[in-house]
């Protein structure tokens, strides 16, 4: 009896090894480059004049049953400038700044989903110090922000803008 719960246990660890252990890359169907360059040409499409329409937190405040802060991003472009930097123009409403500014930024890729991966960066008329980890995926975006001492999580929907 024990040999035989021994065995399943063995292979119940040997599939849960393979399961988080196989690369991401493997799942996609492969990390080629015209497999890339596919990924990066339809995320750059699905970005094209969007609009991400979530929420915000702030570490450490409480709120209270108060709704949660809302964001919103309007994306004219998302383009990519060279090997990870990529250019996302953006209307940028922030205290009393509200432009059109193109903001390069590094990404990363997860197998098929892009992420930002700024850190302690400068904003034109914004800044300096922002950091961020955001995920895109199919119609939704999430992640965590920090503005110098300040940050938190983001999070919502990707629409198209009308």
């Amino acid at each position: 009896m024990k040999r035989s719960s021994f065995n399943i246990l063995q292979a119940a660890i040997l599939l849960w090894a393979v399961l988080v252990y196989v690369p991401l890359s493997a799942q996609d169907g492969g990390s080629d480059e015209t497999g890339m360059a596919e990924r990066e040409a339809a995320f750059s499409k699905s970005m094209e004049k969007s609009v991400l329409v979530g929420s915000f937190t702030v570490d450490g405040k409480v709120d209270d049953g108060e709704p949660l802060k809302a964001e919103r991003y309007e994306i004219e472009s998302v383009t990519k400038a060279s090997d990870n930097l990529w250019i996302f123009t953006a209307r940028v409403k922030y205290g009393k700044l509200d432009t059109k500014l193109p903001i390069t930024v590094p990404m990363e890729w997860a197998g098929d989903t892009p992420m930002v991966t700024l850190t302690n960066a400068s904003l034109p008329g914004l800044g300096e110090g922002f950091s961020a980890r955001v995920l895109f995926y199919q119609d939704r975006y999430a992640g965590t922000w920090q503005h110098g001492a300040v940050g938190g999580h983001m999070f919502g929907k990707i629409e198209r803008r009308k």
